[in-house]
């Protein structure tokens, strides 16, 4: 199954799509990545999404990855008498560790960081920014804030801080429960919310080591003080313009969107742009022109991916939605504009041989107008490192590993086929060229850029590249029918291991 964009698509799984019925049609519609939300999903429903999924990417032969999306520390305001008090512009509330039902003066606030943490003149956001409020003193009991921003109070809302550092981890007990879940299940990403620190990230790589690639959420002020650090330490990013829109002036979040997706293509790694893409299609069949602008953005942006929450999980159009995004997507790389603003920032080269390689390959492309780019690829890194510099072709990871081919259904423009390792540098270059024709990507007369490791099968030893041209048998420069029993005829299917 071969799509005719670069950009992927992320949506999330839930009552309106995890049937597998659904899944096929989302596939099909145009999924790369199905995002488990783990807030919201027991162990027992991960695990029987990840098992729909796995069943229907063999069938539809083609690399589906698997995002589990752990909660994170949630603070929430204790019980108020009612369930529901009004405050006022300027009046003096307080939050203390009193467990009483609370007033329209005072709540219990069952968090004791926040009491260690926060400081005089550190802004507090109740449900969702509505009720916005200032401390103006602290003690290791009791805060006492100025209302700035009044209205209704209910029991057991969120309360956000992003003035504060909070002195918490961003895995919560529940959440070590449902990673070691996501684990067990296979999932190819793990997304980690409430980041303030890259030293969250690195708690959290400790743990995962190299079962599974870490997406980063970028959803707090302190996260974007860190942004360099966390950039270094992650695998991949989430712009969650939700949470960040609450913690920060919404006015900031465009500007951001386009900081960090900027810093993530220039590392080399994927980045997600995230929340309210399309809405109004929870609802409706059709997307606003703002969102459907919206989502064209990030695309221009050269975000490798973007993603639907609500829109597929509950709404009551999730096929549409992902159809809707899949022709905006097309259309915008389709556009005369596209090379010249998603090349519009320049990304100095990193001083390695792999990228030198992935450099070279894609000057290489551009210079003798090749069809597709092939990587061979064991841990997906040339792949990722050929897709930083967005080519205006193909770029086909081709990878003896499974989960390799999952994770780069995240990437933008990569395809994999699951293809076992070359035997010599002759094969290498046979083999590739057959995939490539066999697939589509190439016609007689067309050449390929080619790059892999030798020795061969070796991970992270990208040092060579290849040109070359196919003639009407699907055959390099240089090689003949005869060197296959069949003529030339081997089928290589998409993500199908082919026997060594």
């Amino acid at each position: 199954m071969r799509r005719n964009r670069r950009v992927k698509i992320v949506a999330t799984l839930g009552p309106a799509s995890s049937s597998p019925e659904m899944v096929e049609k989302l596939v099909h519609a145009g999924v790369d990545v199905f995002r488990v939300n783990m807030s919201h999903t027991t162990h027992e429903a991960a695990k029987a999404y990840v098992d729909t999924i796995r069943t229907v990417a063999d069938r539809c032969r083609h690399a589906v990855g698997v995002l589990c999306d752990l909660q994170g520390p949630k603070f929430r305001l204790g019980e108020f008498h009612g369930g529901r008090v009004f405050v006022n512009d300027g009046a003096e509330f307080v939050f203390d560790s009193d467990k009483t039902p609370g007033t329209a003066e005072r709540v219990y606030l069952p968090h004791p960081q926040i009491f260690e943490a926060v400081a005089p003149g550190h802004i507090l956001l109740i449900d969702d920014g509505k009720i916005r409020m200032r401390v103006k003193g602290a003690k290791k009991d009791r805060i006492a804030a100025e209302v700035v921003t009044g209205g209704a109070l209910a029991s057991r809302k969120g309360i956000s801080l992003p003035d504060t550092l909070l002195p918490v981890s961003a895995l919560t007990e529940k959440d070590h429960a449902d990673l070691d879940c996501a684990l067990a299940i296979g999932a190819d990403w793990i997304a980690l919310s409430f980041v303030q620190r890259h030293e969250d990230v690195l708690e959290a790589k400790r743990i995962i080591g190299d079962r599974a690639a870490i997406i980063v959420k970028i959803e707090k002020p302190s996260a974007i003080d860190d942004l360099d650090a966390i950039v270094a330490a992650g695998d991949g990013f989430m712009v969650a313009r939700g949470d960040l829109g609450v913690e920060m002036p919404v006015e900031r979040v465009p500007g951001l969107q386009k900081q960090i997706t900027r810093k993530a293509r220039e590392a080399g790694k994927p980045v997600v742009v995230a929340t309210q893409m399309l809405e109004s299609m929870i609802s409706s069949p059709m997307p606003t022109r703002a969102e459907v602008s919206d989502v064209a953005a990030a695309v221009f942006d050269g975000a490798d991916a973007v993603m639907l929450s609500a829109e597929s999980a509950v709404g009551q159009y999730p096929i549409e939605a992902i159809q809707m995004m899949d022709r905006v997507a097309y259309e915008v790389e389709s556009d005369p504009s596209y090379d010249a603003f998603v090349h519009a920032t320049e990304f100095s080269k990193r001083p390695t041989g792999a990228d030198a390689i992935a450099a070279a390959a894609y000057a290489i492309a551009g210079t003798v107008k090749v069809a597709a780019i092939l990587c061979y690829t064991a841990t997906g890194s040339t792949a990722l490192r050929v897709a930083r510099e967005r080519p205006g072709l193909p770029v086909i990871g081709l990878t003896p590993i499974e989960s390799t081919a999952r994770r780069l259904a995240l990437v933008w423009g990569v395809q994999t086929v699951l293809t076992a390792d070359p035997e010599d540098l002759a094969h290498m270059v046979r083999k590739a060229s057959q995939i490539a024709f066999e697939e589509g990507f190439v016609k007689a007369g067309e050449g390929l850029v080619i790059t892999a490791g030798v020795p061969l099968g070796s991970p992270g030893a990208t040092n060579m590249i290849r040109l070359a041209f196919i003639d009407e048998h699907g055959l390099p420069d240089g090689h003949t029918p005869d060197e296959f029993p069949t003529g030339g005829k081997r089928r290589t299917p998409a993500v199908t291991k082919i026997p060594t």
